[in-house]
């Protein structure tokens, strides 16, 4: 795998194009994406290669000081001057659209550097990435003859990306795939199960999914089964899925300081205030571990950053992009992020966790008189206003004097207050684990990879 040639061919071009705007505006950059995605899929019946979430293409930013401006194209293939003049003759220069908002220029400290992952996607084919699919598709048919259909997939996708402004020139190469198991299970009701693994390289996933064959089959049996929960306030143990639900959904999209300068987020009252029990801490950052969302820098040429949020149960930080720091007069974080080179950036999540406490996960279990261990991230909502969240598991099982019984409960939902959840937590177990594969959206748009999850809690929650 290697830095994408394309881009690398545009080096000059972009530099000159920026130097251009940069007699006009204050500050001008450009970010050069060329994504290759593609997707494996194989059930019962179908076997097929398709397009993932690729794009090519430029966006260049803008400021006098006052307003930020963005236009993006597809390519360059215009003369430099033609290019600028179009780009300068876009932008309906005004006075300040924020009021109380001091001139801010960004910061454009000199570095020039590349950055790049290992990976093995050159040593993989289609033909031998859709054999796995296939192969491991028809042992989990064979395995049960209630198996309706099986889907399995793997989802590898390369990112090369280029930033350029005046005092700084960098570029990136990585990759990550994921890869999934589902299936549709019959029995007294028919259910959907499923499990994934995830890495920087293909190689892992295709080992390491194989393993998770009979769990995903005994899980299906389960669900079939499962009852709906009784709903009241309960004693619960999070698997670390649905610990990354809480932290995604509490102090995910609360947290991102786009909201802070809409006054759209209650956690913006809140830094330096208690908002979580003391035993809790909480992290975000593209730096912070190797997930999904892991890169080098990010949409505005800011390197990533492994950011606190909460500290010792204290919100200390949020995270942002470059226009929002500029906006509120914080530094910003490494969280601008882009669905593509045609949308806007904004503050967004990347690998969203609580750090791991010092408790064994046994001890957890069997401090519980009566209460619930919850897997599996479904889905969440959050009212970052008002600070409310509720969040969906797959399943729970019910625990009865400190051990886990043999009763499935399904679906779990939880919901509450944020800092009502997050004071409530008693117990942090000593694991860890962060996975990846998810994908998140800026209200109903604007979606990017994420990763979330840390270690498991114990805390007391609303279930229904």
């Amino acid at each position: 795998m290697a830095f994408s040639a394309y881009l690398d061919k545009t080096r000059g071009k972009l530099k000159e194009i920026v130097d251009i705007l940069g007699e006009e505006f204050a500050y001008a950059s450009v970010l050069g994406t060329d994504v290759c995605a593609t997707n494996y899929r194989v059930d019962r019946n179908t076997a097929q290669i398709s397009d993932g979430r690729g794009e090519c293409g430029f966006v260049f930013k803008m400021t006098d000081g006052k307003n930020f401006y963005e236009y993006s194209v597809s390519n360059i293939n215009k003369g430099v001057n033609e290019i600028a003049e179009e780009i300068i003759s876009s932008c309906k220069k005004g006075e300040n659209v924020y009021e109380n908002v001091d001139p801010a220029i960004p910061s454009d400290e000199p570095l020039k550097k590349s950055f790049s992952r290992e990976s093995d996607f050159g040593e993989f084919s289609d033909a031998a990435a859709l054999e796995f699919c296939r192969k491991l598709n028809e042992e989990i048919v064979a395995a049960d003859e209630r198996v309706l259909n099986a889907i399995v997939m793997l989802a590898p996708y390369e990112v090369s990306k280029i930033f350029i402004s005046k005092n700084r020139e960098l570029d990136q190469n990585y990759g990550w795939v994921n890869g999934r198991m589902m299936v549709v299970y019959g029995g007294e009701r028919t259910v959907m199960a499923r499990e994934g693994w995830y890495s920087h390289k293909i190689k892992e996933v295709t080992d390491v999914l194989p393993t998770l064959k009979d769990k995903l089959l005994r899980k299906a049996r389960k669900l079939c089964s499962a009852k709906p929960i009784k709903p009241g306030v309960y004693d619960v143990i999070t698997d670390t899925s649905i610990t990354g639900l809480i932290a995604h959904e509490a102090f995910g999209h609360g947290v991102e300081m786009d909201q802070f300068v809409k006054n759209r987020a209650l956690a913006k009252e809140y830094v330096g205030k208690y908002v979580a029990s003391p035993i809790t801490n909480m992290r975000d950052g593209a730096a912070s571990t190797l997930s999904a969302a892991s890169y080098f820098f990010d949409d505005d040429g800011v390197l990533a950053h492994d950011t606190q949020i909460i500290k010792d149960g204290v919100l200390i930080a949020g995270i942002s992009d470059l226009t929002s720091a500029m906006e509120l007069g914080t530094e910003p974080t490494g969280n601008g992020r882009r669905e593509s080179f045609k949308r806007k950036a904004y503050s967004r999540m990347t690998n969203t966790f609580f750090e791991r406490g010092k408790d064994k996960l046994e001890d957890m279990i069997r401090s519980v008189k009566h209460g619930y261990m919850l897997f599996e991230t479904n889905n969440g909502m959050e009212d970052p206003k008002n600070w409310q969240i509720q969040c969906t598991a797959e399943y729970g099982i019910e625990i009865i004097d400190g051990e886990l019984t043999d009763n499935y409960v399904s679906p779990v939902v939880m919901s509450g207050s944020v800092p009502e959840l997050l004071k409530s937590i008693t117990m942090i177990s000593d694991g860890f684990n962060v996975a990846g594969e998810g994908m998140c959206g800026k209200g109903y748009k604007e979606w990017v990879y994420v990763s979330d999850g840390g270690a498991n809690l114990k805390l007391k929650v609303k279930l229904a």
